[in-house]
């Protein structure tokens, strides 16, 4: 179910006009087995929608020290929320060079203290009760804090190891996004 109010569609917009840009942009065709809501892992679009993987890339693009790990998919999604109502419709993990080796030991590759995600979903109201929900985590459990930047229905999830300098460049690459 989707639920269209004109502040919704009007943050979407700057999005999906900016992931329409990349787009026109040309994408190396994917030779590996995909998803079935990212028919094609490179492209920044699904029928119509932009992606994690497409958003991931313009983050990408002014944050040089992100590099992609991971296109989470249904099969290997820990939190087993992929394409569950209300929740992401697309998900990405990476890893951040500024983060220490020595800082994350034992972490998971696609966890989010390496670097972040990006996660993608139906609407902006869906992305802000995820941040929301996070950022309870959080209070109660202060090691899974981390810095949650909402843009639309964009939720950029960025590892608490970064200092404050640092993971406001991912918020600034967020905002640009819409």
């Amino acid at each position: 179910m989707h639920r269209t109010t004109s502040a919704a569609a009007s943050a979407v917009a700057p999005v999906v006009a900016l992931l329409t840009l990349l787009t026109a942009c040309g994408n190396a065709p994917s030779h590996s087995p995909a998803d079935a809501r990212e028919p094609d892992r490179a492209s920044t679009r699904t029928v119509g929608r932009p992606t994690a993987h497409g958003v991931f890339q313009a983050l990408s693009a002014k944050v040089r020290t992100a590099a992609l790990t991971d296109t989470v998919t249904a099969e290997n999604d820990p939190n087993h929320l992929l394409g569950r109502p209300g929740e992401y419709t697309s998900k990405v993990t990476f890893s951040d060079s500024w983060v220490q080796a020595s800082q994350v030991t034992g972490a998971d590759p696609g966890a989010v203290e390496r670097g972040g995600a990006v996660e993608l979903f139906a609407d902006a109201s869906d992305a802000r009760a995820r941040a929301e929900y996070l950022r309870g985590i959080a209070k109660s459990s202060p090691a899974l804090d981390e810095y949650d930047y909402v843009h639309g229905s964009v939720l950029v999830r960025v590892s608490r190891y970064l200092t404050p300098k640092q993971a406001a460049q991912y918020e600034a690459a967020a905002a640009g996004l819409g």
